[in-house]
């Protein structure tokens, strides 16, 4: 389909999270007797489950040991960056409050300069077995570039999980500079789940659900601390604001892109999302505020039994409906006040 936009020219109509809804069902069910498990497949032992579907993302104001411990423990799964500065840096926490103390003016520079000290494969080993410590599953990432020589480290350090991130995920990878990923062979060799993400579009995420990965991060969005939609026109479904803002994250209630310290062309910024609440708070509940960022599980649930899921796989062939003035309509006096989903 399509419409025309130019002399032999046409586009795809697309949506964004803000003009689409889910349509309640023919059947409700109670939110409490859902079931909204995660599972992930292994091939040489029993399939990981974790309680909530909820992934927090692999950015350094988000997550590091102490935050992945308590997510794992709450009954989701936090993911370590093994390219951010708990990798780079001996005392990560030094490093992390400088971020959080420096100007607007001087933060993309600051950050460039911190990401430019190299990864110490010793520390990557050691933040896994810190996680381990914990008594957790400990699930970490890097880029396709350095996915076989960082997945081969964790592994080894007793990692549960590896992800594959990249802005835009595919099989087929053109490069002349460096060695492309075999996205096939690593699932394959890989005795652990591996994760890839983000794609969007049939074809290509076919292609790499045919490769193997436990599971695939499909998707695009605008990110909190992204700039990726502005710089590139493209961006990446994320998980992290809304947990940034726990008392737990390192980022003291600060957020950054994980592509802001590029050196040539840096796609994010640091925004303050403020910390509101302990990551239990933001994950159950009580809500103390009207924005949805707090009991995302509860959410989740009521949507759930709303819309008559009894699971995740029932929850994601939910009918959708083209709806842009969903947040808008009927909220004339938020909007004048101020409040709710009035507030900008």
């Amino acid at each position: 389909m399509g419409m025309w936009i130019g002399r032999n020219r046409k586009a795809r109509v697309t949506y964004g999270f803000d003009e689409i809804a889910l349509v309640p069902g023919r059947v409700t069910i109670n939110p409490n007797e859902v079931d909204i498990t995660f599972r992930l497949p292994r091939r040489e032992a029993e399939t990981l489950e974790m309680k909530i579907p909820i992934l927090a993302s692999a950015m350094d104001g988000v997550v590091d040991v102490r935050f992945a411990v308590a997510m794992n423990k709450l009954g989701g799964l936090a993911v370590l960056n093994l390219e951010g500065v708990q990798t780079r840096y001996k005392n990560p926490q030094e490093v992390l409050q400088k971020i959080v103390e420096a100007d607007k003016s001087e933060i993309t520079a600051l950050l460039q300069r911190i990401y430019q000290e190299p990864v110490q494969e010793d520390l990557i080993a050691a933040r896994v077995r810190q996680i381990k410590d914990g008594g957790v599953l400990a699930a970490v990432s890097s880029i396709p570039q350095r996915a076989a020589e960082f997945g081969k480290i964790a592994q080894e350090a007793g990692a549960d999980v590896f992800v594959v991130q990249s802005t835009v995920s595919t099989v087929r990878h053109i490069s002349s500079e460096y060695k492309s990923l075999d996205l096939e062979k690593f699932c394959r060799e890989m005795r652990i789940p591996v994760i890839v993400g983000n794609t969007v579009g049939f074809d290509v995420t076919f292609e790499i659900m045919e490769c193997g990965p436990a599971a695939v991060l499909v998707g695009v969005g605008p990110g909190a601390a992204c700039t990726s939609r502005g710089v590139l026109g493209l961006g990446a479904v994320m998980v992290g604001s809304a947990f940034a803002k726990a008392y737990e994250a390192p980022g003291c209630g600060y957020h950054w892109g994980m592509a802001t310290p590029h050196a040539n062309l840096p796609r994010g910024t640091r925004i303050k999302v403020g910390a509101t609440g302990s990551l239990k708070q933001i994950l159950f509940g009580p809500a103390e505020v009207d924005d949805g960022s707090q009991n995302l599980v509860g959410a989740v649930t009521t949507c759930m039994g709303n819309v008559g899921a009894r699971n995740i796989a029932e929850f994601q062939q939910t009918e959708i409906i083209i709806a842009p003035s969903i947040k808008t309509e009927g909220k004339l006096f938020q909007t004048v006040q101020s409040v709710g989903m009035g507030t900008s």
